[in-house]
């Protein structure tokens, strides 16, 4: 049986990747803070592992990867998923804290769990596995107001590529997906406010084809790996001028 971790697990794209995979009969391992919302995603699957954790706690990420292992010694795959937006402004108007949030989730939380992930693959008896992260459109363009967010997904891009290549001599591939308004609390926050700027809705895609596309990378074999893909609303103001 294989395995995968997933951070973030507990709403919006890293539920919907959950509950994809344990489907199909993996195990599962489950992470984010939300504990009941871990019990909930996992429901009576014997697949699934909660694992309670805070991504910005390197002594947490440590033990819920330690704790995965004595249930799944074979790490085949990481999803990297957790991450948060913070309200919108120019950079003058966002409070500082909001700045430390967004790295110490989007960056440093990406961090530890790669580099736990990293370990498990290269020292496992089968050696080698894959990491997917959970980049975003912003790596490429940014949304207004969006200092925060942007430049770490900026910084997750060139987590992925180091990975990438620090992983070759151990078999361990690394890819990124940047996703576009997919359908979840995040994006429906965003529509929501421009429900009350009386704007129109942004154009969404479900989140059951993102796990699509994850089930997809994480089932190539190990010679080939999906280093970007980008999954958007054909609609949205990705490309072009405007």
């Amino acid at each position: 049986m294989k395995s995968i971790i997933i951070t973030g697990a507990s709403s919006g794209i890293g539920r919907t990747v959950a509950e994809k995979f344990l489907a199909e009969g993996w195990t599962v391992g489950l992470i984010a803070r939300r504990e009941q919302a871990l019990h909930d995603v996992a429901g009576d699957h014997a697949n699934a592992h909660v694992l309670p954790c805070d991504v910005t706690n390197a002594d947490a990420v440590e033990q819920a990867f330690a704790s995965f292992a004595r249930v799944s010694p074979q790490l085949d795959v990481l999803f990297n998923n957790a991450g948060i937006f913070t309200d919108p402004a120019p950079i003058d108007e966002i409070p500082v804290q909001d700045w430390l949030d967004a790295v110490n989730v989007n960056l440093t939380g990406m961090f530890l769990c790669a580099r736990a992930a990293f370990g498990a693959m290269r020292h496992q008896s089968s050696q080698g596995g894959r990491i997917i992260n959970n980049g975003s459109v912003s790596a490429h363009t940014p949304r207004e107001g969006s200092v925060t967010y942007t430049t770490t997904k900026h910084g997750v891009s060139g987590l992925t590529k180091t990975l990438a290549l620090d992983g070759r001599p151990f078999g361990i591939a690394c890819g990124q997906i940047d996703i576009g308004n997919a359908e979840s609390p995040m994006i429906n926050a965003i529509a929501q406010r421009n429900a009350d700027a009386g704007l129109p809705p942004p154009p969404m895609i479900e989140a059951s084809l993102v796990a699509d596309a994850i089930w997809t990378m994480a089932n190539l074999p190990l010679t080939a790996n999906t280093l970007f893909q980008t999954l958007m609303a054909t609609q949205m103001p990705f490309v072009g001028r405007g």
